[in-house]
């Protein structure tokens, strides 16, 4: 029986280039699984796409003297050529500027709206006197409430993780002008968050296999200060509009919002685009799927709180049903350069423009997959990134790849050769690779990535070792069919090895599916006797320092 697999991918903003951080942190993560899981059978929707509406996007179109749409066109016909040279498989990646996501985003607000969720109220918020304006979060920085770092920014401390409201900054700064911003009163509409508590408790205690750092933290929030009622719209004339006059002119949905609701707007898109425009309710309307939410840490609030009290205070407004919620959140921890948190406001570590221009696509694929902060934030460099391709994908998988190709090709006349009767090692090895394709399923099924490439891996290095022992090359000169026995199971052992690391490096392996055949599932499929097996070209460079 097969899944409805929703894989949501974080939607990063449009307002500069992206890391090689973000996409360890994401959207490799995100696409190695999802094309696991197609292999596998199961139906799925992997969406995202770039976050236009941030205050980063504004900050910068000032900083530049561009327009907001000047920047987002910019950044995002960046990321959609990054994403087609890393082989990313989206099935729609899409913006939140679309008339779609803006009707699906006010559709929800007055579903809120109307079940008493949403109301409004006049608060006070940082002013910047000099410019004759509201200072939205990002235009704000100063010292955290909570750690004391001096970077922190006006919505969210990078240093601590924690969120907050900008005028609980100490020494606030506006990012507009030499002056310090004031407190006015401003009229909003804001989301009665603390309305969840206890469903969200509820909801955190029945998920069983999360990862600790994500519900250690949402569970820690919740019983340490609870959530509180947010704002949710700005003033601000770039976002989505509000559906409701009640605010009066220079006020928009606040980014907070509106961009994780992008997860249904996208879904609804793609169904429409597909022309089955209630196909979407085969994820979010069906207690079946299975909703898989990837993300860096930063996020875990937004992702792990935020976002299904926003989904349960929908109700059964939306399409007659309550929208399903999420089933896991592997968010991954940082990943830092030189002891730094990559950051691409700060420009640290090294970009994907970067890394692309330095690796081949699998190549980078593979060093960052092998380097995943699952548990933990890791440290990558250039000299690292440059190793393990060397050391581990080039003289291991790359290795064994080109002399079994290489030997089949010489000793076998171009063809599979017909093996004769296999030995106890022949079948231990093949009963290894089998055995190696069940825990490598397993691992995908708990989202434990780096773990299911290391079994790949350690798969090839068996075959490696098995040819070292059998030593073929020497027997085709004193026994032909047993040397040609022992290339028919290395080629079986590459047979089942490209499974595994198939979602890892989908570029070579279309080039082993060329030659082999194309996997059907996720299983060692038997060779057939004469299958031209022409000269290979080795599948990787090695890269020189």
């Amino acid at each position: 029986m097969t899944t409805p697999v929703l894989v949501a991918v974080a939607w990063p903003y449009a307002s500069g280039s992206r890391h090689l951080g973000h996409l360890a942190g994401a959207y490799l993560p995100s696409d190695i699984f999802a094309r696991q899981q197609r292999m596998i059978g199961n139906e799925v929707l992997m969406v995202s796409g770039s976050d236009v509406h941030g205050t980063p996007i504004t900050v910068r179109a000032d900083e530049e003297g561009l327009t907001p749409q000047d920047i987002v066109d910019r950044y995002h016909n960046e990321f959609l050529d990054q994403w087609d040279q890393l082989g990313i498989s989206w099935d729609l990646y899409t913006t939140t500027g679309t008339s779609n996501h803006s009707e699906v985003t006010q559709e929800m607000f007055l579903a809120q709206l109307e079940r008493g969720h949403i109301d409004r109220r006049t608060s006070k918020q940082l002013y910047d006197v000099e410019v004759n304006r509201f200072l939205p979060d990002r235009y704000v920085e100063g010292t955290c409430p909570h750690c004391g770092s001096n970077e922190a920014r006006g919505d969210q401390c990078d240093n601590c993780g924690k969120t907050y409201d900008a005028t609980e900054l100490i020494n606030p700064r506006s990012k507009m002008s030499p002056s310090s911003p004031v407190l006015r009163e401003t009229e909003h509409f804001y989301f009665r968050y603390s309305d969840f508590n206890d469903s969200l408790e509820s909801f955190l205690n029945s998920k069983e296999g999360w990862r600790n750092h994500v519900i250690n933290f949402a569970l820690g929030w919740l019983r340490d200060e609870g959530l509180i009622d947010r704002a949710i719209t700005r003033d601000l004339d770039w976002g989505v509009e509000l559906p409701v006059e009640d605010l009066g002119e220079g006020k928009r949905i606040y980014v907070w919002y509106d961009a994780v609701i992008g997860y249904l707007s996208a879904s609804k898109e793609w169904a429409e685009r597909q022309g089955t425009p209630d196909k979407w309710k085969h994820w979010w309307h069906n207690d079946q799927s299975r909703h898989v939410y990837f993300i860096g840490k930063d996020n875990i609030p937004f992702h792990a709180l935020f976002w299904p009290a926003q989904l349960m205070a929908v109700g059964e407004q939306v399409a007659g049903k309550e929208l399903h919620l999420p089933d896991d959140i592997p968010a991954n921890q940082y990943v830092t350069f030189k002891g730094g948190k990559a950051s691409a406001s700060r420009g640290v570590g090294m970009t994907i423009e970067e890394g692309l221009q330095h690796f081949q696509a699998d190549a980078l694929r593979y060093a960052l997959a092998s380097n995943f902060p699952e548990q933990a934030d890791t440290e990558i460099s250039y000299e690292e990134i440059v190793r393990r391709i060397n050391e581990e994908l080039v003289a291991n998988w790359g290795n064994l790849v080109n002399r079994v190709l290489s030997m089949t090709h010489k000793t076998c006349g171009g063809v599979v050769a017909e093996p004769g009767e296999l030995t106890k090692d022949d079948t231990a090895l093949l009963a290894f690779i089998d055995r190696s394709l069940e825990e490598s399923a397993e691992l995908f099924e708990i989202v434990e990535l780096r773990a299911a490439l290391r079994k790949g891996m350690e798969a090839a290095q068996a075959a490696n070792r098995y040819l070292n022992a059998t030593e073929p090359w020497k027997l085709a000169k004193t026994d032909l069919d047993r040397a040609q026995t022992i290339l028919y199971v290395a080629l079986s052992a590459i047979n089942g090895i490209r499974v595994m690391l198939s979602p890892f490096l989908p570029f070579t392996s279309e080039k082993l599916n060329d030659l082999l055949g194309h996997p059907e599932e996720w299983s060692r499929v038997p060779l057939t006797a004469g299958l031209p097996i022409p000269k290979p070209t080795p599948l990787f460079n090695k890269i020189e320092a």
